[in-house]
């Protein structure tokens, strides 16, 4: 391992004669010429981009029901703090992350090639993720669609072959069955995000501006609309009743966690995508700050929305039962809503396409940063490709795979297996890689460096011990108390289970898979000294500019000979707490 990475991981907090940020000089995007990568036109459409990609679809159905179904009022405890402890820390690293190196998702963990696959298995996760979340929106076009027209919304009226046991008159088992319709409305869905993606972040970035402020309007005319209805304030007490003795349950943090990890979009590789765009020294301690709190705000927005008209539609069809009228999952936004739009005395029509435009708004938003994640690791890998067949070739492949997830049997179990299984496993990965073996204090370090500002006390801890520590225990838990997945509380078939761990085992064993790779890939003379070499820093891990990665070195260096002295003093469990307390 070469010297300069030995001295990275002992740096002292000492600043040295390293410039404080409140000295006047020029940004290093200025003084140093970057090597040739796509860059945010402004730093506005970085921050919009963020606040589409992690306000989406999650905000406006997951939130409202997971939280009804653990807890009410009092699920909002346990997600503040695992907010406050996971979501704000994990997304504020990978920003960090992502603009250091300015690299994707996978090529990231140059910092410990031995954890690469962890950055592989992301991006698999985040690939089903995209080909489904594309599917949903073709739906959400389909109601769209079927929103404008001047006579009765078509789900007002029951049909003869919707004969339902349920108070909601929706043709609740072909929703999302595959026809010619859904695969025309799939396909527009795909174009929209290719052409959005076209020019990579520099059309995104501008389309950002819509995507992001777009479906706010939306909500604030659909709450002032609600809380006009009759019926609206019993929805809304009923969505924020807290049941505290939920509180004890595991499966309760379990939710609290995966709303986060979906709602924030972390831990799925596309926030150090982002972030790799961004100039080096571009303030975003600032933007996270803005972004969780925004996404937060927007979640219990979209719950008291939700529930003030579905307790109109409870009060319409004259039942005190409001959960009676709550589907899970896509079943509130393309069963339960729709039908309380239809009973709208007022322009039914209308709001129903304002609803469906802005989840088909949302769900560009997300879409887009999450195939820009997984193209960006094609681009990393393979540079000679041209932008615009990686875009178009990505829309292709989710066209056709798109097809099998626009029924929501089966969205419901790769949802389960091929996204938040694989990402809760895989963030606790990632943050021990980042934590334990990179380092939090040689990344604080990196974040000196970089923004030329300290590091407080409640991100070390936070990285270091709560954050990891916090998901372990909530994983185990929820791994004794595991009970097979059930769609409308039937249980799958076995082949289904299936299929679901082998999709599951996909993603998580291509964590092993490349640490082994990795290994047989160093050049040291024994079998020891490849796997310490696999989780040390590659040589040109730093900027991606040469000459900002020549100025980390010499900064690097001088800290190693500052500190090397009272190193070699400290034992194992010395070094591991001056890793992160410094």
């Amino acid at each position: 391992m070469p010297s300069h990475t030995n001295c990275a991981l002992s740096l002292d907090e000492d600043s040295g004669g390293h410039t404080p940020a409140s000295q006047e000089q020029p940004s290093r995007s200025e003084s140093a010429p970057q090597t040739q990568r796509d860059r945010w036109s402004r730093d506005i459409e970085f921050l919009l981009s963020c606040i589409a990609l992690s306000v989406g679809l999650g905000n406006v159905w997951r939130f409202p029901v997971t939280a009804l179904e653990n807890g009410g009022g009092a699920f909002v405890i346990p997600y503040l703090i695992v907010l406050i402890f996971v979501g704000r820390p994990v997304y504020y690293l990978e920003m960090l992350l992502g603009q250091f190196s300015s690299r994707g998702a996978v090529r990231v963990f140059d910092f410990a090639p031995a954890f690469r696959g962890v950055g592989y298995g992301q991006v698999l996760s985040t690939a089903f993720v995209t080909i489904y979340y594309a599917s949903v929106m073709g739906i959400t076009l389909r109601y769209f669609f079927a929103s404008l027209t001047t006579g009765d919304l078509p789900w007002n009226k029951c049909k003869p072959e919707w004969n339902d046991s349920s108070v909601i008159c929706v043709d609740s088992n072909g929703i999302g069955n595959p026809d010619a319709i859904l695969m025309g409305c799939l396909a527009l869905s795909w174009t929209v995000v290719c052409f959005t993606l076209i020019r990579g972040v520099k059309s995104s970035g501008k389309v950002s501006y819509f995507l992001a402020i777009f479906p706010y309007i939306v909500l604030g005319i659909l709450l002032i609309r609600a809380l006009t209805l009759p019926g609206a304030k019993d929805g809304i007490l009923f969505f924020i009743t807290p049941q505290w003795d939920q509180l004890l349950e595991p499966k309760v943090w379990y939710a609290a966690v995966t709303q986060v990890f979906f709602s924030l979009t972390i831990c799925f590789g596309n926030i150090i995508m982002y972030a790799s765009y961004n100039r080096f020294d571009q303030n975003i301690y600032r933007d996270v700050n803005i972004i969780t709190t925004i996404d937060t705000g927007t979640s219990l927005l979209a719950g008291f929305v939700i529930f003030g008209i579905l307790g109109n539609l409870a009060h319409e069809i004259g039942t005190d039962d409001i959960r009676s009228v709550v589907r899970g999952g896509a079943g509130l936004a393309f069963i339960s809503y729709p039908d309380a739009l239809s009973k709208f005395t007022f322009a039914p029509q209308f709001f129903s396409a304002l609803f469906f435009l802005m989840l088909f708004a949302l769900g560009i938003g997300s879409n887009v940063g999450m195939t820009s994640c997984v193209m960006t690791v094609l681009r990393d890998q393979f540079p000679s490709l041209q932008h615009w067949k990686v875009v178009f070739g990505i829309g292709f492949v989710g066209l056709s795979l798109g097809s099998i997830f626009v029924t929501p049997y089966i969205l419901n179990l790769v949802d389960f297996f091929g996204a938040s299984f694989i990402a809760f496993f895989l963030a606790i990965a990632e943050l021990v890689a980042i934590a334990w073996i990179y380092g939090v204090k040689r990344l604080c370090k990196d974040v000196e460096f970089m923004l030329r500002i300290p590091i407080g006390i409640y991100w070390r801890i936070c990285w270091g011990f709560i954050t990891p520590i916090m998901m372990a225990i909530i994983l185990i838990y929820t791994l004794v108390k595991l009970e097979p997945l059930t769609y409308r509380d039937e249980y799958y078939p076995l082949a289904a289970y299936v299929a679901g761990w082998i999709l599951f085992a996909t993603g998580v064993m291509q964590f092993p898979f490349w640490a082994i790779y990795a290994i047989t890939q160093q050049k040291s003379q024994n079998l020891k000294e490849k796997i310490l070499s696999a989780f040390h820093s590659q040589i040109n891990w730093g900027p991606l500019d040469e000459n900002l990665l020549r100025e980390y070195k010499e900064f690097t260096t001088k800290y190693k000979k500052e500190c090397e002295p009272h190193l070699k003093q400290m034992n194992f469990f010395e070094k591991m707490r001056d890793r992160i307390f410094s």
